[in-house]
């Protein structure tokens, strides 16, 4: 065993979290660590990692064992860039021997592995969008242990990381290489898709299960299947105590001379059933609590178009985000937005809303214009400083509620919070509660449309399951910005995907085609980033040569090599689809439960990606010589 936990138990202030939790985590394990906010999964994590000490309880590993924990929270320097930041924790390393330089050379290997281009490396790091500084904290982790921990912990990784770097974490986690590897993980997050290609077992911490864990070998699929038999079996089983007890109950209620001659040992054991009863039907009250209640307030329009977008385009910076895009929203549409971040996903929403103009083309708004009711990403329209009463519920100590007339406590009840923590200020609450707040206040708005951006960042599985299901009852519009792929392909009739270097615009009816449409661009994002690496060179080295050397640089290459040259990017396509291939056949749950099957996948995987990386170095090697 890397690591054990033995009745770890904390608590917050006069909140109990857990108590009793006790597990072991074995060298190539990749645990998801789930459970409903609030839950103490974060706080777990911190113990794991020896960041936080346990009120009682005892977490041990072997000696020299490399654990790294990678927070929630991206902190880095004043002024820090990619480099900098991975060269301070690779200082910590034991393999660069505290040399500045050894450290820098090995941030640097890192960052590139990751994918961060060269000249980003030296960007600051507070102008990164929120999944290149995930991926930041990420490769600071793995500096920290010379690329390769012992042990990897995340806490919440796919926030903020767009559809390409939840892939590449993917990637990453499952098919590690021998100098950039995290073989053994923990991870917490509520991505279910994410769970379901990584996790080769599931951990739920809640208040369901009698040591306050539920341990499942396998994938989500797996756990929800196995989870949902223990809970049947768990309320069997408090059907089955409760009618001994009122057996129970009728015996002890007859009289003295009736039950002199039974044994003591009877009534010890009826007192053991009642404990016994009491603690499984709070039990099974905490796994019926589900997530929060969500369900949008409609205005009642009727309206049968809310917004028509005829050829739109937009470009930022000298750059297209996209153009030519026609669109229609109307009552009852579910549209989702994907694309790499920063591929203009904000700027469309903003446009569809009205609040920017576009560059070409018209948005024609219905007349009245629709109530847009918006949760951003940031979740910083309420202050941090609001008390959660006030954040909730603005108007005094009552809400209207479609009709209805609700006390505050039962209102946030309703969200899951406690009574005591209305008087909290709402910068002390957890990311998960903090989303709630905001959709507690978003649900007192009657809308036409509702915008929401990243809405799944922080919140719990039940809750997310709670909200689609609200999505789809609710009668107006939704557009959904969102990198959860299960919500997209359970909620989205209608997907827009972004992202091509020519700021053309994929209009798909499935999440299947959504994710091959935003394949291709990502390739011809490559392509472009190639061909304009090659036209660089060749302009620096046409800049140095003298003019009467120009024609003779290309004499260096024979007429086979420059043939070769000639078709290296047809070569490096092809290469890079079969690697597509082989990476879909090693996720394939099929070939994943046939040991054989799974080997053979993944040695094709290796065959193909060291292809790739073969063509790319010969490729190089063809330009610069023809570049002299």
């Amino acid at each position: 065993m890397l690591l054990v936990a033995t009745d770890l138990a904390k608590s917050h202030g006069m909140r109990e979290l857990f108590r009793g939790v006790s597990l072991g985590i074995a060298a190539d394990d990749r645990v998801g660590l789930i459970g409903p906010n609030g839950a103490g999964k974060s706080t777990l994590l911190r113990m794991l990692a020896g960041a936080e000490e346990p009120d009682s309880g005892s977490v041990r590993s072997p000696r020299d064992t490399v654990v790294v924990y990678v927070a929630q929270r991206d902190d880095f320097a004043p002024g820090a860039t990619p480099r900098t930041a991975a060269t301070e924790a690779a200082l910590a390393s034991a393999s660069v021997h505290g040399d500045r330089h050894e450290a820098e050379v090995l941030a640097g290997t890192i960052l590139g592995k990751i994918g961060f281009p060269e000249a980003t490396m030296d960007e600051p790091a507070e102008r990164l969008s929120g999944g290149w500084k995930k991926r930041l904290s990420i490769a600071c982790g793995l500096c920290s242990a010379g690329g390769t921990p012992d042990l990897l912990l995340l806490d919440e990784p796919t926030n903020h990381l767009d559809v390409e770097g939840i892939r590449w974490l993917e990637q990453f986690l499952t098919r590690p290489t021998n100098d950039l590897r995290a073989r053994t993980s923990v991870f917490v997050t509520h991505d279910r898709a994410f769970l379901e290609r990584v996790a080769t077992r599931i951990i739920e911490l809640s208040r369901a299960y009698p040591q306050g864990t539920l341990s499942i070998d396998g994938n989500y699929g797996e756990f929800v299947r196995r989870r949902r038999e223990f809970l049947e079996a768990q309320a069997r089983g408090e059907a089955t105590l409760a009618n001994e007890v009122r057996i129970d109950d009728a015996w002890l209620g007859r009289g003295a001379q009736a039950r002199r001659t039974k044994a003591k040992g009877r009534i010890e054991d009826s007192a053991e059933r009642r404990e016994e009863l009491a603690a499984i039907s709070a039990r099974n009250a905490a796994a019926a609590s589900g997530g929060a209640q969500i369900d949008f307030s409609a205005s009642g329009r009727r309206t049968r178009r809310l917004i028509q977008a005829t050829a739109i385009a937009m470009g930022f910076g000298g750059r297209t985000l996209f153009s030519g895009l026609d669109l229609d929203l109307g009552p009852g549409d579910r549209l989702g937005l994907m694309g790499p971040n920063g591929s203009g996903k904000s700027t469309l929403l903003a446009v569809l809303c009205g609040e920017l103009a576009p560059d070409a083309g018209s948005v024609r708004l219905a007349d009245p214009a629709p109530r847009v009711v918006v949760l951003r990403q940031q979740r910083a329209e309420i202050p941090a400083s609001m008390l959660l009463r006030d954040a909730i519920c603005p108007l005094g100590d009552f809400v209207d509620f479609q009709g209805r007339t609700m006390h505050i406590t039962a209102w946030s009840r309703q969200f899951l919070f406690a009574d005591a923590q209305l008087l909290q200020p709402v910068g002390s609450l957890s990311g998960g509660e903090r989303a709630r707040a905001h959709i507690a206040r978003m649900m007192l708005e009657p809308a036409d449309i509702l915008v929401l951006d990243e809405p799944t960042n922080d919140l719990d599985i039940p809750t997310l399951e709670v909200l689609e299901r609200a999505i789809e009852s609710f009668p107006g519009a939704v557009v959904l910005v969102t990198h959860d792929r299960a919500m997209l392909g359970a909620v989205a009739r209608q997907i827009v995907v972004l992202g091509a270097p020519d700021g053309q615009v994929s209009v798909v009816a499935s999440l299947d085609q959504a994710l091959a449409s935003l394949e291709r661009a990502e390739q011809a994002s490559a392509r472009a980033l190639r061909a304009s690496a090659g036209a660089s060179a060749n302009a620096s080295a046409n800049a140095t040569a003298p003019a009467t050397h120009a024609p003779s640089a290309k004499r260096k290459l024979g007429y086979m090599e420059q043939r070769e040259l000639d078709g290296m990017e047809a070569a490096i396509s092809a290469a890079e689809r079969a690697c597509v291939e082989a990476e879909a056949a090693v996720a394939d749950p099929k070939v994943a439960a046939n040991h054989a099957r799974m080997s053979e996948a993944c040695q094709r995987l290796e065959a193909a990606q060291a292809a790739v990386s073969a063509l790319y170095a010969r490729w190089q090697d063809l330009e610069a010589r023809r570049g002299g």
